[in-house]
């Protein structure tokens, strides 16, 4: 069994609530979704519950009952994991987490994503990280993939 990350844009995208451009998006998403749950992938988040508030804040839970709601039940009845990651305290305020690299060319990559990169580093298991729609993880995946895996279902 492996673990995986998933930014919350895959969720949205899945549940049909995200105006995707490419042809097959919304499939992609929803078919990877349903084999995390086939392969009883465990799915990992931080232990201050910060990527599950974030889902949260974006599924419509628990009703209408949807992909992403349901996927959700399924990761919270034990097919998920906890990881622990130390926030950074800095001047400008931003999310940034101790367990995120310390690398010039990720300085402007998106706070908000940054708990995903975290998770995965401070996880220890290599998992990837699945993005839909976000252009940032594309923006930034020669710099990122010196530390983590990512896998693009849509971009």
């Amino acid at each position: 069994m492996s673990s995986v990350v998933i930014d919350c844009n895959v969720l949205i995208t899945a549940d049909g609530r995200n105006d995707s451009p490419k042809k097959g998006c919304e499939e992609r998403c929803i078919e990877r979704l349903l084999e995390i749950q086939e392969y009883r992938h465990t799915v990992l988040w931080d232990d201050a519950g910060r990527i599950q508030d974030e889902y949260l804040g974006n599924i419509p839970f628990p009703h209408p009952p949807g992909v992403a709601s349901r996927f959700l039940l399924w990761a919270w009845r034990g097919n998920s994991r906890r990881v622990k990651i130390t926030p950074r305290h800095n001047d400008d305020r931003r999310e940034d987490y101790e367990e995120f690299p310390d690398d010039p060319d990720l300085a402007d990559f998106d706070p908000s994503d940054r708990k995903y990169v975290a998770v995965a580093i401070a996880s220890k298991e290599n998992p990837p990280i699945l993005n839909a729609t976000d252009t940032d993880w594309v923006n930034d995946r020669v710099a990122l993939e010196r530390y983590v895996r990512i896998e693009s279902l849509c971009l």
